[in-house]
Order: structure tokens, then C-alpha cells, then sequence
């Protein structure tokens, strides 16, 4: 596959295609109750024991209207910086399976509660503007569970009428490495905003991906094929690459593409058909008789804009006019709202750019190996704040401050006391360090005449020795300053 940072193209000889992507994206609203039901939304129940009447479909049970999940909604789509659709209607989307008892999906079609928009991707050549289409509310269907038995499949309707928004993208992506950031910008919005947790894997957030190629330089469209209910980045850019090359092997042996529905399979990294692709014509959406047109007021949503946070992009821009923060550097450290407010807690009483090689560096690292997310952190803000003021007023060396850090992991402990407590503390007596110095000099009096008539480069190997001498413990700058005079 060709790595290209900007674009992706199909490995051909002559790099001759380029995939053109559109996302819809599933992301289950932050509510503790269903959008037409009290039911409950907590994941992990027991199978069927959040289910309400009208989740379950019975004859003569009516939707009512979850104004909460209207309100998260709304603020998805100002985040978004998207068109807010004062009156927009609730459909029925009309297909059969076992886990939609209804026989009918309540969504949005023409009249979506959220219009165009957009998201700004920060890309290794520059950033990406992608256009949002619409975010309409929906509900969920149940989940069908094919692998309990050899012969049945069970039905859970837990999910059943769980509130989604289905945010569509314009066909604006170009290759799986724009997805991974798109995604990851869109989950990143809706943690800032609370509208959506995005946790894949619980199913908070998974995507339909919409893939056609066509000849680099054509303005028309490729024939798209659809795959369905993709719950993670990893697997999304895997079937694009699958499918991508899947379409180019048809053209180029001069057949045709359906336009279909297809799935990915994980084990065997390839798509694989499903159904022919539905036109909104087989859905037979009609207005639900039930609901009544939503109608929000300017009064509405003027009150929930002043509900919304410091979002991700102009936080970027603050941490980089205010704490001189590089671009990169920014981006890291809004990626998530954690993330943020534990470097803005480290930076209250402690150096800016010690904080930000810290926290990019040692601690993400450490995070990492440990699979922890930063608010599941072992060492807290402020004793990290605290290491790092140790470093800056020389009581300890950057290279003992790792060693410090190590046992900080171990036990969120003030670092001054495990300094204390393992004798850690750097040697900054300049007369300590001479002698030390003198020791070192005069155990090696051969390298010292060597130095002195030219091989400078011995100075590394004096400044190594002190250091082993002390057990690490030396100020390197002092013993840098002390070494050349001595020398």
C-alpha cells in the first residue's frame, strides 16, 4: 500500500486511483434513558431488563419525546459548527428484522434536527477541512446474537430505542489515514461537549463506511458500496484498503461494481457481500404519526450555546498562543478534555515546556504500557507538578527524575519524599564536586594529558566518570563548568 501522508492511492503501477470516502457515523447520546422511553441506557445489564413496553413494541404503546437527548443533540451540532434546523420531523424507516420489533425504525429523513457542517482535521501536510452533510436523531435497534447456540439465534433488546445521532460526512475523505483522524476529531468533539462517551467498544460509536474509487483527476463518482457497522478506527481503515483494492481489480478486468452492502470480516481482513444496496425508496419513509414536527426556539438554542465548552480547536489555538506551545504539541495535548485539564493542573506551579516533555514523553509512554487512559493515571497532577520543579531548581538530575518517576508509578508519592527516602538528591556543592573531580583527574592522568593536547573529544569520558563516581548523583551542568576549568 502506498503511505502517502496526504492521499491514499490505490498500489498500482502508476498510482493511477484514489479512493474517495464518506462516513456515517452512530454515536449513542450521553442519557441515561431511551429517546422515546424511561428505560434505562446503563451498558452491561442482564439481557432484556431494560426493555419498556414501547421499546418492545406492544400494540397501543405511544414514543414521548426524550427532550435531554434533543438537547445533546443540538449541542453535537453547534460543536460541529453546524446549521441547527429549527423544525425538523421524525420518520419511519420501514424494514424487518428480528431485533426491531416495531417492524419500523423511528429516524429522520428529510427534515434532520441538524444540517451541514464541519470538522477540522490537523494532518502531517496541513490541515483538512470535511464537511458534515446532517446529524438526525434515530433509535436503536436490539442486538441479534448468533453464536450462544448452533442452531438458534437469541434476541436482546436492550439497545432497542437507545438514542443515536447519525452523523453523516460529505465524501470529502481520501484515504484511511484521513478517517483515523476524522473519527478520532469527531469522538474527541462530542467527549468535550458530553454528548457522546465514544467508547467503540461498547458500541457508543461505530461507523457505516461508504467507499468508491475512481481514476485521479475525474470529478465524477465511483459506484459506492457500503460497509456496515464498522466498531473500530483499526478495522475502518483496514476494509477501506481491502475494499479499495477490491474495486480497482474489478475495473481493471474490465467488470462492473454493484452497488451493495457488504461487511468486514476481522479474521479474514476482506469485505464480503451482504445485500444489494437500499435507495431511500425501499425504506418507505413516511412521517411517524405519533410525534408530532420537533420545533426549537432561538431562545432554545441560544441557552444551550451557552452550554458549551472550550472545544478542541480553540484550545489548540490558546495553548499555542499562550503557552508557546508547537502545533504538534497542542494537538497531543487536546486530544481529549482529560488530557487538557491534567497539563493545565501540572503548568499551575511548574515550567510549561519541562510539563509538556513530560507529559507527551515519560508519563503517555508509561500510560501506554499500562493500557491506562490519563485520568486513570498513577501519578496525579500535582506530584507531577512537583517532580518537575525539583528538576528545574537542580535538586535532582533529568536522569534521576526517571528513576524518581518509576517510583511514583509504583505509588502516587510526593517525589520529595522518595528523593528523600533513597538519598536521590544531586550533589550541587561545587567543592563536593571538585574533589570528586580531582579523583577522577588523577586516576586518569594519561586521558587528562591526551585531552589537553587535542582529543577533546576525551572530555565525554571525564564527565561519564564523575558521573559513575557519584553514583549519578552530580550536577552535569556543574560538573560541565568544574571539568573545563579543571582540565
Amino acid at each position: 500500500m502506498s503511505k502517502d501522508k496526504s492521499e491514499y492511492l490505490i498500489n498500482r503501477k502508476d498510482n493511477q486511483y484514489e479512493v474517495v470516502i464518506g462516513l456515517e457515523v452512530h454515536a449513542q447520546v450521553t442519557s441515561e434513558s431511551k429517546l422515546f422511553s424511561t428505560s434505562s441506557t446503563k451498558f452491561g445489564a442482564e439481557p432484556n431488563t431494560q426493555v419498556s413496553l414501547v421499546d418492545a413494541a406492544l400494540p397501543g404503546m405511544l414514543p414521548v419525546i426524550n427532550e435531554y437527548c434533543v438537547k445533546q443533540a443540538i449541542k453535537t451540532g453547534i460543536g460541529l459548527k453546524a446549521k441547527i434546523n429549527k423544525r425538523s420531523v421524525f420518520d419511519r424507516k420501514n424494514y424487518f428484522y428480528a431485533d426491531l420489533p416495531q417492524g419500523y425504525q423511528i429516524s429522520q429523513f428529510k427534515d434532520p434536527i441538524v444540517g451541514e457542517g464541519k470538522v477540522i482535521l490537523d494532518m502531517p501536510d496541513g490541515q483538512k477541512e470535511v464537511g458534515i452533510e446532517r446529524l438526525h436523531l434515530e433509535q436503536d435497534a436490539g442486538k441479534s446474537i448468533h453464536d450462544l447456540d448452533p442452531k438458534n439465534t437469541f434476541v436482546d433488546l436492550n439497545r432497542s430505542g437507545v438514542a443515536l445521532m447519525e452523523i453523516v460526512s460529505k465524501p470529502d475523505l481520501r484515504s484511511p489515514y484521513e478517517v483515523n483522524a476524522y473519527v478520532k476529531k469527531l469522538r474527541s468533539i462530542m467527549r468535550y461537549l458530553g454528548t457522546c462517551d465514544g467508547n467503540m467498544q461498547e458500541g457508543s460509536l461505530r461507523a457505516d463506511v461508504n467507499v468508491s474509487v475512481r481514476k485521479k483527476g475525474t470529478k465524477e463518482f465511483g459506484t459506492r458500496c457500503e460497509i456496515k457497522n464498522v466498531n473500530s478506527i483499526k478495522f475502518m481503515q483496514m476494509a477501506i484498503e481491502y475494499e479499495a483494492n477490491r474495486q480497482v481489480d474489478l475495473i481493471e478486468d474490465g467488470q462492473s461494481i454493484d452497488q451493495e452492502t457488504r461487511l468486514f470480516d476481522t479474521k479474514k481482513n476482506e469485505t464480503r457481500s451482504m445485500r444489494s444496496k437500499e435507495d431511500a425508496h425501499d425504506y418507505r419513509y413516511f412521517p411517524d404519526p405519533d410525534l408530532l414536527p420537533l420545533e426549537v426556539s432561538d431562545d432554545f438554542i441560544e441557552k444551550l450555546q451557552l452550554e458549551i465548552p472550550e472545544l478542541p480547536d480553540e484550545k489548540k489555538k490558546r495553548f499555542i498562543e499562550k503557552f508557546k506551545l508547537s502545533p504538534y504539541e497542542a494537538t497531543i495535548l487536546v486530544s481529549d478534555n482529560e488530557t487538557s485539564n491534567y497539563f493545565e493542573n501540572v503548568i499551575k506551579k511548574s515550567d510549561v515546556k519541562l510539563a509538556t516533555n513530560w507529559i507527551i514523553g515519560e508519563l503517555f509512554a508509561a500510560l501506554n504500557e499500562k493500557n491506562l487512559e490519563i485520568i486513570e493515571s498513577p501519578i496525579s497532577a500535582g506530584n507531577l507538578s512537583k517532580l518537575i520543579n525539583l528538576i528545574k531548581d537542580g535538586t535532582i538530575s533529568g536522569k534521576i527524575a526517571k528513576t524518581v518517576f518509576e517510583h511514583m508509578l509504583e505509588e502516587d508519592k510526593d517525589p520529595k519524599k522518595i528523593v528523600e527516602e533513597k538519598g536521590l538528591k544531586q550533589e550541587s556543592d561545587p567543592k563536593a564536586l571538585e574533589a570528586l573531580i580531582d579523583k577522577v583527574i588523577d586516576d586518569n592522568r594519561e586521558k587528562a594529558t591526551e585531552y589537553k593536547s587535542g582529543k577533546v573529544k576525551l572530555f565525554g569520558f571525564f564527565v561519564g566518570q564523575v558521573m559513575k563516581v557519584s553514583g549519578g548523583k552530580a550536577n552535569p551542568q556543574l560538573v560541565n563548568e568544574i571539568l573545563k576549568k579543571k582540565l
